[in-house]
């Protein structure tokens, strides 16, 4: 279906995951404002009704379902969900991720290990695996992989405005990003206007090193 005015994602069908605060959220909205029917989802039913129940006040057209991205059932379930409601998929923002250990890497045991990877990386691509049979059959589609600046500069958390300012100087940045400078970015890629734009990298960290 072709884009009608200022809503160039008119006609598509979204899944987005880890959807109900933060990124996730906002790239739910943003899709949606952009003419989307999204189907957000996150692990706990009452976080999925609030956060549709929040965007849908905005007069936004979404929808939710319960997932656990590391449970192939959940990930099957909400592929089904999307299929069932709205008839195809069109993109894919994978944004759900854990961190189950802070330190050293050193130091994560192997349960810790498996947890990372069953979540930030299994899950991701059996979701991949499932969408991209329902976007070849509408002609293509859009995903979007969420991961953290982390993976270039590891940078410490702070609990104190001192060393906040410190992290910031260090990595060459004025201001802390938002939700919204992402959910930016997620949407663009997601529109007619990055359909030149394939398997690259885009980084939304205000200049801080994210080169390896």
């Amino acid at each position: 279906m072709a884009a009608v005015g200022g809503a160039p994602l008119a006609g598509k069908v979204a899944l987005v995951t880890a959807a109900t605060d933060g990124i996730g959220l906002a790239v739910a909205g943003r899709l949606a404002a952009a003419g989307a029917r999204v189907v957000l989802s996150s692990r706990r039913e009452a976080r999925v009704a609030a956060a549709v129940a929040q965007l849908r006040r905005r007069g936004l057209g979404v929808s939710g379902v319960v997932c656990h991205v590391g449970r192939p059932g959940d990930r099957q379930r909400l592929v089904d969900t999307a299929l069932e409601r709205h008839g195809g998929i069109d993109i894919l923002v994978s944004n759900a991720a854990v961190n189950p250990v802070m330190g050293s890497a050193l130091e994560a045991d192997e349960a810790a290990w498996e947890k990372l990877f069953q979540v930030n990386v299994t899950a991701a691509a059996m979701l991949i695996k499932l969408v991209v049979p329902h976007m070849e059959k509408r002609g293509g589609g859009s995903i979007v992989l969420v991961s953290s600046l982390a993976g270039y500069m590891p940078f410490p958390l702070w609990e104190d405005e001192a060393t906040r300012k410190r992290v910031m100087a260090a990595m060459g940045i004025d201001r802390l990003g938002t939700a919204e400078d992402c959910a930016g970015v997620v949407t663009f890629l997601c529109s007619p206007e990055a359909a030149y734009v394939v398997g690259e990298t885009v980084v939304v960290a205000g200049g801080a090193p994210s080169r390896l």
